[in-house]
Parts: C-alpha cells; sequence; structure tokens
C-alpha cells in the first residue's frame, strides 16, 4: 500500500504525537506513506474566511502533486482532510473552477488523486483479521468515548461515515480489544480556536463534551484531530477549575492506541507528551494484558 502522505502543519508542532504515531502504525501495516515534496499548508480556517479561491488553490497544489505521481494521498488532519476534499470535490464539478486554480499553481489538477482520511483507510481498507492479527497488546480495559469531531465526516461530501452516527473509529477500537460508548457528542465542535480567543465560548464547548463522555462511562477519549485533541487535553484543567468538575479523561488519537495494541513502545508513540496523564492508563491496560497472557 503506498500513498502520497500530507502531514500538514499540525504534526510537525502540536500535534506532534499523531505524526508519531502514524509513521509507528503505517511502518506496522506496511503501508508507504510517500511525503509530498515541498508541500504547503492547506489554509485550514485561515484562508477560506479570507478568499474562496485561495482556499481551494492552496489545498489544490499539494494534491496536484500527488497525482502527478499517481498516488491517493492519506491525510490524517481531518482539518486538512476537509480542505483536500473540498477542492478535490470543486475541480470535478466545475471546469470553470477547475481553470481558475490550475492557472494559480501554475500546473495541472484533474482531481484524480482522491483525498483520504487515515482513519477511513486503517477502519474500513484494511481486512478486520489483518489488524487483529497485528495486535500483541488487547486494550481491553479502555472505554473510549470516540470522538470525530465537526470536520472529519461534515460536510457529508466526505462521505466514508455517516454524519450524526460515525462508526469507523468505533469499528477499529473494537478489533483492538477496547471497548467504546455511546454517547451524543461524537461530531460536536470542540470549539476550535474559541478556548484561545473566547474562553468563555470555548471552554463551555469542552466542558459539554467531557461532561457528556464521562456521563456515559467512558474513561478515555479518542480523537482524530490535533485541534481537537489539544482542547480536549491541553484545557481540560482549565476547563476543570471554570465549572469546578473533576473529568480526569486521558485523550488519545487513534494511532496511538493502534501503535499501543500492536506492541510499539508508548514513548515511540508520543504517549508520554500528553498534559493529561495518559501513561497511568497505559501502564494499567499493559499490565493487565500481560497477566491474561500468563494466566
Amino acid at each position: 500500500m503506498k500513498y502520497a502522505y500530507f502531514p500538514g502543519c499540525s504534526l510537525s508542532s502540536t500535534g506532534i504525537e499523531y505524526e508519531m504515531s502514524t509513521q509507528e502504525t503505517a511502518k506496522a501495516l506496511g503501508m508507504e506513506l510517500w511525503e509530498i515534496p515541498e508541500w504547503n499548508c492547506c489554509g485550514a480556517s485561515s484562508a477560506h474566511l479570507t478568499d474562496h479561491l485561495l482556499a481551494l488553490a492552496l489545498p489544490a497544489r499539494n494534491m496536484a502533486i500527488a497525482e502527478e505521481a499517481g498516488l491517493d494521498v492519506v491525510i490524517p488532519c481531518a482539518a486538512c482532510y476537509a480542505r483536500c476534499k473540498a477542492v478535490e470535490l470543486a475541480v470535478t464539478e466545475s471546469k470553470e473552477m477547475k481553470a481558475s486554480i490550475e492557472e494559480i499553481i501554475e500546473r495541472k489538477y484533474e482531481g484524480k488523486s482522491k483525498a483520504r482520511a487515515l482513519l477511513d483507510i486503517l477502519a474500513n481498507d484494511i481486512e478486520r483479521a489483518a489488524i487483529k492479527e497485528k495486535v500483541s497488546h488487547n486494550l481491553k480495559g479502555l472505554k473510549a468515548a470516540c470522538y470525530y469531531g465537526c470536520l472529519l465526516v461534515r460536510p457529508q461530501a466526505t462521505g466514508f461515515d455517516d454524519l450524526e452516527d460515525p462508526q469507523s473509529m468505533d469499528r477499529l477500537l473494537h478489533n483492538l480489544g477496547a471497548e467504546t460508548v455511546d454517547w451524543a457528542f461524537k461530531t460536536e465542535c470542540c470549539g476550535a480556536s474559541h478556548p484561545t480567543t473566547k474562553s468563555e465560548v470555548g471552554l463551555k464547548m469542552m466542558d459539554r463534551i467531557l461532561a457528556a463522555a464521562k456521563e456515559a462511562g467512558a474513561n478515555c477519549i479518542v480523537a482524530a484531530c490535533p485541534l481537537c485533541l489539544n482542547n480536549l487535553d491541553m484545557r481540560q484543567g482549565q476547563a476543570e477549575k471554570e465549572y469546578n468538575q473533576k473529568y480526569d479523561l486521558p485523550v488519545f488519537y487513534f494511532t496511538e492506541l493502534t501503535g499501543l495494541a500492536f506492541g510499539v513502545d508508548p514513548t515511540k508513540l508520543g504517549l508520554n507528551k500528553h498534559f493529561v496523564d495518559a501513561m497511568g492508563m497505559v501502564n494499567q491496560v499493559l499490565k493487565a494484558d500481560s497477566r491474561r497472557g500468563t494466566a
């Protein structure tokens, strides 16, 4: 399996754990990730709030380079995926838009290479048996609230899962031995940049998500977006203080848990880099699995 790989800006900075665990998980599964040479920022929210054509041209350049190589593009970040999917659809639906974009990026782009969410590939393309075959550490004991966020399965154009009750991450975690909870906040917004610019708005949004996960019986949250994880992990303490609550919910990337189940050293996955302690729960799960293995 060979894909063009678009890491996006966050995976080399605030989402470094996502990059580390993506690389380790891909290696374990035999996925070859060809990083798009000299890739540029997809524009995320800044570009499409500024100029619609700019917001399409930025991801188009990356997609066009992958298209020249004849590869679909695997994208871990939900925001990057949404922007790349938007331009893929734009050029296939409008010849005029396609011409405008090609003029800006100064190269051909047909929309033939497909933007693929990494979660979609792990959960839906790879056979369940192939995932389970790689599991050396059963994740029994984890009771996860799978948090998809507002961009990964919306708008409907992304198309790989249900808009309101997606199940891809749930299926993947079940294959790793974890339990998942039913809850109503799978696709709610975490507040994006509001915790920084309007903390009274953003913290309230996070509080609702954290409280709902706790009420559903989860002992952790699993995410697929660097911004979502940063908000729920880094700012969890702020929300606890603001609302006089104690959530104590480690927040994982789905790639971290996949790599962990595959037997990768937790530090190679970045599990020791979280704000809310993740290693305590990781060690509990590994210890319990070890006991089962010697029973």
